[in-house]
């Protein structure tokens, strides 16, 4: 009897033994998926080697720059608030967005207007000083999305991987490429030993960038164009005299010029082009003055701005 009583208790043991542990698998199973749910309403990506934590789920982006306005126009991804350009969305890109919110001016949007709209992911500017970046970092992550030309593909991609559309940006970059090596195959003897200058007209003055800014990678880069000495020896923006230009003698020059840049010499560009120094130019002579070949405002170093002109290089040169 006192044989089978301790049997008993034996099992009886047992069981609240394994009970026991049967409720802590429980509680541990419990908990991971508490935890992985926790971890799933976040997401890390990666952007120019620096990792950022954003929303699993991207929903509303806020375009504080505008080269991130240009790779969003790109893609076909409609920003819930853009930049203003004289209150307005800028003209070149307005067609591409769908009654979007202005956050204001692109050295310093409007962080109030900006905290309203509840955005997943700010893509802000590499060009923000630390006080707006930090306005904007404390509203949601804030991207500093480079306005350095190459870094073009980085941008497009991160736009396309933040929207679900990597394949479409991938596609755009070696579209691009293959076109950019298509046409410079195509110009290279008619463009050998030819001095070459993007010049943009800003505050009534001419100025040139170095080969790796704005649009001259496109030539310079992609296209294979000799750089012309004072590009070579410009290392930043760099205002550039009448006598200067009548030295270099360019063969052939593309003037960028917007009134909004312009706003106190809106004839700027009349006057230059009419000065008898400009005039006397191999490109003027020539016929080689090539106004606005891409819209003016945009940036240059991106795939919106890459794309538009090298189609317009296409349609020039194949005339």
């Amino acid at each position: 009897m006192k044989k089978l009583y301790s049997l008993l208790l034996l099992a009886l043991l047992i069981g609240i033994l394994y009970g026991c542990g049967q409720d802590e698998n429980a509680d541990a199973t419990d908990n991971t998926d508490t935890n992985e749910e926790e971890t799933s309403d976040s997401q890390s990506v990666t952007y120019l080697d620096k990792e950022y934590e954003i929303p699993s789920e991207v929903d509303s982006i806020v375009t504080a720059s505008l080269e991130s306005m240009e790779d969003a126009a790109m893609l076909g991804v409609q920003p819930t608030g853009v930049l203003a350009i004289a209150n307005e969305v800028p003209s070149y890109l307005a067609e591409d967005f769908e009654d979007p919110t202005l956050i204001g001016d692109k050295r310093e949007p409007n962080h109030e207007v900006i905290a309203t709209l509840e955005p997943d992911v700010i893509l802000g500017s590499s060009k923000f000083q630390e006080p707006v970046a930090e306005k904007l970092s404390k509203i949601q992550t804030t991207l500093p999305y480079s306005h350095i030309s190459s870094d073009w593909e980085d941008n497009l991609l991160l736009m396309g991987q933040l929207t679900n559309k990597e394949a479409e940006a991938q596609t755009i970059i070696d579209n691009y490429k293959q076109d950019a090596e298509g046409l410079s195959s195509q110009i290279s003897g008619e463009m050998a030993d030819k001095d070459v200058l993007i010049i943009r007209v800003r505050s009534g003055s001419m100025f040139v960038y170095p080969e790796d800014v704005y649009l001259n990678p496109v030539l310079y880069k992609d296209l294979g164009i000799e750089v012309p000495e004072v590009i070579k020896n410009t290392e930043a923006q760099a205002e550039l005299s009448m006598e200067t230009l009548a030295e270099i003698d360019p063969d052939t020059v593309f003037l960028q010029f917007d009134t909004s840049e312009n706003a106190e010499s809106p004839e700027a560009l009349d006057e230059l082009i009419e000065d008898p120094i400009f005039q006397s130019t191999t490109a003027a002579k020539d016929d080689n003055i090539h106004v606005n070949t891409v819209e003016p405002l945009a940036q240059g170093g991106t795939a919106w701005s890459k794309v538009h002109f090298l189609e317009a290089l296409n349609e020039l040169y194949a005339e």
